[in-house]
């Protein structure tokens, strides 16, 4: 029926394969997508190398028990994935307001999935087929493999393994544990007894065998005792190395156990070239063209995917919870033949968008030494300081990034997947970064220096504010060496563990000093099994002292802003000229003591009010000032940009910047400002309709 460059997706596809029974049915959380950047199209190709037949039952209405059975009983299996992000995060902004499209469905569609959807799919398929083995995995199932908290429900939450009523969990990269686990099942061994497997969680009334594992508290313990909790999540968060990983066991009531068995080994370079070799459609499913589409290709259409793994090891991050910290890479080979398939898009326009993964300047292991040992248990690689061991090698990636330029066809090639700066910065060569501002920035470059307060930056695992000064001093030489006028687009975090109002304003006053206002700002998002998130619903720091050699035991307090009202006044510094957030940031000087800070004087960051101003969004009292800043006129409605619109008007108030300001003789010059402005509003008039400034300004345009 369909293209047979895609897996069967009902019984008219197997029927055309000649297929009668699939060895393995796919339950996505996504729409189909047969692209290496989509998890399920990895892991339904890897099984199909190997001999074993997979269909693919995408979104699948779970309200309705029949859409579980439209291809059928499986012969060894159903595989279950939530999508290429957990649903709830998919679902939900983090002030848990509904999101208003979904980029993984057709046509952007919401609601194509339930809210914890390897849940739901699990229990939806355990009504239909009580004894079919029923394996989960992907980033919901991975993040989630033990007992954790889930934000959206703000509740302790059992190993999803078991609400589920799954068999096993393949956590982490799954392409070698899925193949073991089919080879298993495919012998004859019943999933009961598939314990053996690295990369999988079990469950299990019998740990007698289990000698070396580690017995991490218990669910119960955890749910009433969150010190428990973060405790145990250190422990886990030390073993996610192949090498250096023991067997958890977390108890259960019942005298049951959830049993994680330690990580898969990394997969060599020729794996990886191996799986992004496949015959990937590199596309959405025909059947969705009628709806559009799948809005999320067009974020990975053009892009390559270099790496795994991260030994960044930022604290709000799940990746190397999930990928691990060991970086694996494909050979250039694999990526420049992936690079030629570009080229031969009609859509392409001779832009490569992005060369990288979790990091994108990360092209190898941190050190030897962990090939061996595996990843320190109680080290970072970057955090606090670079580690002595740290390999810092730019070569292998500049290498590869020239002769991606070079290919006939290819105009650009943009890295917009992240830099990592502090590792840039440790590399004594300038040569990449010197290139990387040359050739491979378009216009603006984005990194995450997420804080400028210490104090907060040290609980998100990130180098100190230091290290980021001296990065952007470097990035403008470098720009006016080369005669360029390259930007730097920083990402920042409002309301992290650790961050207090004091914070959150002398993040206020950077940005004041910078001349600088963010259009976006994102709040500090608990997602499952991070160490964050973990702080964030203790208040403890589950890495305890280890980074500075205290006991694992020894557990910190952390401030934790959990108020919305609070959040939003943390969100509402970072925007502070925003007109709209005036009151907010008028309510978070006030409450912190900072006073200082509204005023006339230009380190002050607001105007007070003026007599009998109400309440509301204070747009008459902003001091809008610095190089981004939009300014409002015409009370809010005619913008103008420039140096220009830096004096508001029309508000009986206008104002100019300086000194010369705040001396009579600025005061009468802004009355006389006003005067004129006032004049000129009443030209603003074509049939009984106000014009505003920036209609006037297209109209003498053209």
């Amino acid at each position: 029926m369909w293209s047979d460059a895609f897996l069967p997706i009902c019984k008219q596809d197997m029927t055309d394969r000649h297929i009668k029974q699939l060895d393995f049915v796919y339950v996505i959380g996504d729409a189909y997508v047969d692209h290496p950047s989509f998890g399920h199209a990895i892991i339904s190709r890897v099984l199909e190398a190997h001999g074993y037949t997979v269909g693919i039952i995408a979104q699948p209405d779970w309200k309705d028990e029949e859409s579980i059975g439209i291809l059928g009983r499986p012969r060894l299996a159903f595989l279950v994935s939530g999508g290429n992000m957990d649903s709830c995060v998919n679902h939900y902004s983090v002030s848990k307001k509904r999101r208003s499209a979904d980029a993984y469905t057709p046509g952007g569609v919401m609601g194509k999935r339930p809210d914890h959807a390897t849940v739901v799919y699990g229990n939806l398929i355990r009504k239909s087929y009580r004894d079919v083995p029923i394996i989960i995995g992907g980033i919901e199932a991975s993040l989630r493999r033990m007992a954790h908290y889930d934000y959206w429900t703000d509740s302790f939450k059992r190993s999803i393994l078991l609400d589920s009523q799954a068999d096993l969990i393949s956590y982490g990269m799954g392409e070698k544990s899925i193949v073991e686990i089919a080879d298993a099942l495919d012998s004859g061994i019943a999933v009961r007894d598939i314990t053996f497997i690295p990369g999988t969680v079990y469950k299990t009334k019998d740990i007698g065998g289990l000698s070396e594992a580690i017995l991490l508290p218990s669910y119960e313990e955890m749910k009433a005792d969150k010190a428990a909790y973060a405790r145990s999540f250190g422990i886990q968060y030390q073993n996610t190395d192949f090498i250096s990983g023991r067997i958890l066991a977390e108890p259960y009531p019942g005298g049951s156990f959830v049993v994680q068995n330690p990580p898969q080994p990394p997969l060599s370079t020729q794996e990886m070239d191996d799986v992004y070799g496949l015959p990937y459609a590199r596309t959405y499913h025909p059947s969705y063209e009628e709806a559009g589409g799948v809005p999320a290709i067009a974020e990975i259409k053009f892009s390559l995917i270099s790496n795994r793994g991260c030994f960044g090891g930022c604290s709000f991050c799940a990746l190397t919870f999930h990928q691990g910290r060991t970086v694996q890479t494909r050979s250039h080979e694999s990526i420049i033949e992936e690079a030629k398939l570009l080229t031969q898009d009609p859509d392409f326009k001779g832009y490569i968008h992005d060369v990288g993964g979790p990091t994108a300047n990360f092209r190898h292991p941190s050190c030897q030494k962990q090939l061996t040992h595996g990843v320190c248990k109680n080290r970072q690689c970057l955090f606090p300081k670079p580690c002595a061991n740290l390999q810092v090698d730019h070569s292998d990636y500049l290498e590869l990034l020239r002769k991606l330029r070079s290919l006939e066809g290819v105009k650009k090639v943009f890295v917009r997947s992240g830099i990592r700066f502090d590792y840039l910065m440790a590399d004594a060569d300038d040569t990449f970064f010197r290139e990387l501002v040359e050739h491979h920035v378009s216009g603006q470059l984005k990194v995450a220096p997420e804080h400028i307060s210490d104090e907060v930056l040290r609980r998100m695992g990130k180098p100190e504010n230091a290290v980021y000064e001296r990065f952007t001093a470097k990035y403008k030489k470098l720009n006016k060496e080369l005669n360029k006028n390259q930007f730097l687009v920083p990402y920042l975090m409002s309301s992290h563990p650790g961050s207090t109002l004091k914070e959150a304003i002398e993040l206020a006053e950077y940005l004041r000093d910078l001349g600088y206002m963010p259009e976006q700002v994102q709040d500090f998002y608990p997602t499952p099994s991070t160490i964050s998130t973990v702080m964030y619903y203790t208040g403890l720091d589950p890495r305890g002292l280890d980074l500075t050699g205290g006991s694992p035991q020894d557990l910190k307090s952390v401030y934790v802003c959990r108020n919305p009202h609070e959040k939003a006044m943390q969100r509402a510094l970072i925007q502070y000229r925003n007109p709209k957030n005036y009151d907010l940031v008028y309510e978070a000087l006030t409450q912190a003591g900072r006073t200082d800070l509204i005023g006339y004087d230009k380190k002050c960051l607001i105007r007070p009010r003026r007599a009998g101003q109400e309440n509301g969004t204070g747009k008459a009292a902003v001091k809008v000032s610095g190089k981004t800043a939009r300014n409002v006129a015409d009370r809010g409605e005619a913008r103008t940009s420039g140096k220009a619109a830096r004096n508001v008007a029309d508000r009986g108030e206008a104002r100019t910047s300086g000194k010369a300001a705040q001396t009579s003789a600025g005061r009468e010059k802004a009355r006389n400002l006003n005067k004129g402005t006032q004049e000129r509003h009443r030209t603003f008039k074509e049939n009984g309709k106000k014009k505003t400034i920036r209609n006037i300004h297209k109209k003498k345009g053209g």
